[in-house]
């Protein structure tokens, strides 16, 4: 268990340059890998969760090579992997494992795959549900990891989403690539669409239309590319508020990915009078949207989330919940029971840590009710191994009065290596 000491702070300056995009890590690893021809990324996330990837896609047969945050992949086509040697260990991550599972499910051999302790209690039947309409077929069947797949020949099926969920998507799309006929996936809202980004980056033949994706059996390899990823939003996330809550702060983040449908908190925070100018770059990379982002400290008030936020900003709200803190009024999250079954419970674990530091907040079974403002004083909290929970209560105690320790940090390194190092570099 790592433990991590935060002071109070007296204000935030700098420029940031955010880590990359994990989503988009990941996505340039998987279709990277299943192109003919070379594949190189910049700027690549060197996180946990995006170096398993590589990992697993090495045992599946490519080569990669590995250069800082430079990569370069020897695609090995639609038809070109191999049975792997070993079990293979997704260790913490769900995009790999979810995804992984779309992709082994197609197969023309059989393996297993497993998780951490964190990972093999999240919810897998989200996937093996459709992927088990396609046909599918999985030994040792549950709802978590380990589970067995057996490589099939996929037919195409309608499905409706239950939950907007971009890994589930993803799987179902690359599933697509391979199945006989024509896959038709609708979604109740839109979550993020990196994997559509890429897929029509790579020249995957993708239809797009208002809340349906139809995709239908490749029938020849599409080429390598060369990938920049864009700066995480979901990280730099945690500098945003923190510049907004911290007195005296300004701060420039740059390079950050901006992506419509990962930019919700963005606009919530807007609402809640943050002092927010996006500065926007005037190319596109690799079908994705840049921006500088500048902020400076801000007096907020509360709101109401619309529940139709919720699949743009899923990884953003134990962030939002800090921000609600400080902010004059109530702020209402509700809609968010998809927090529940992430790396730990975020609704109770973010409850927990703020209700223990002094925060006015009220666990629902979907969300928050929280006053502001209030005064926070440093504790003893608890992250649970959840990255994302950490690094919010992190900056927490950034505002309270006393020092804070958090425990259990040591998975903030599946997203975000160096979040302490830069938070550490901008304070006063």
């Amino acid at each position: 268990m790592k433990n991590m000491q935060i002071f109070h702070c007296r204000g935030l300056n700098g420029d940031i340059v955010i880590p990359g995009d994990k989503s988009i890590s990941h996505r340039s690893v998987i279709l990277g890998s299943l192109a003919i021809g070379t594949t190189k990324i910049s700027n690549f996330l060197n996180s946990d969760d995006c170096l398993t990837t590589i990992e697993i896609f090495k045992a599946l047969g490519v080569r990669i090579e590995q250069k800082k945050n430079q990569i370069k992949i020897y695609g090995v086509g639609l038809h070109g992997l191999k049975k792997p040697p070993k079990i293979l260990n997704a260790k913490n991550s769900g995009t790999t494992a979810r995804i992984l599972m779309g992709l082994l499910a197609s197969q023309s051999f059989s393996c297993t795959l497993t998780g951490d302790h964190t990972l093999k209690r999240r919810p897998m039947d989200r996937v093996v549900i459709p992927l088990t309409q396609m046909g599918a077929a999985f030994k040792n069947k549950e709802n978590h990891l380990p589970i067995t797949i057996i490589g099939n020949n996929l037919t195409g099926i309608k499905y409706r989403l239950p939950i907007a969920s971009a890994q589930v998507k993803t799987a179902l799309l690359i599933a697509g690539m391979y199945a006989q006929g024509e896959t038709r996936i609708y979604e109740p809202e839109p979550s993020r669409d990196h994997s559509e980004r890429m897929f029509q980056y790579f020249g995957i033949p993708l239809k797009s239309s208002k809340k349906m994706l139809t995709i239908t059996k490749l029938k020849q390899n599409f080429r390598g590319k060369s990938i920049y990823v864009p700066g995480d939003f979901s990280s730099a996330a945690f500098f945003l508020v923190a510049a907004l809550i911290v007195p005296n702060s300004h701060i420039r983040l740059k390079n950050v990915g901006i992506n419509p449908t990962r930019i919700a908190l963005l606009e919530v925070l807007k609402k809640m009078g943050g002092n927010i100018n996006v500065f926007f770059h005037k190319y596109f990379l690799n079908n994705e949207p840049m921006a500088d982002i500048e902020i400076k400290s801000s007096e907020l008030k509360g709101l109401q989330v619309s529940n139709k936020v919720v699949p743009r900003m899923i990884d953003e709200f134990p962030i939002l919940a800090v921000a609600a803190t400080q902010a004059h009024g109530r702020t209402v999250i509700k809609g968010a029971q998809e927090l529940a079954v992430k790396e730990s419970n975020r609704l109770k674990t973010m409850f927990e840590g703020l209700k223990r530091m002094g925060a006015k907040i009220i666990l629902k079974s979907d969300g928050w009710i929280i006053d502001g403002p209030s005064t926070l004083k440093g504790q003893k909290v608890f992250a649970y191994g959840d990255h994302r929970v950490a690094m919010s209560l992190a900056i927490a105690g950034l505002v309270a009065s006393n020092n804070t320790i958090i425990c259990d940090t040591q998975n903030i390194d599946t997203s975000f290596p160096n979040f302490f190092k830069i938070l550490s570099d901008i304070q006063k």
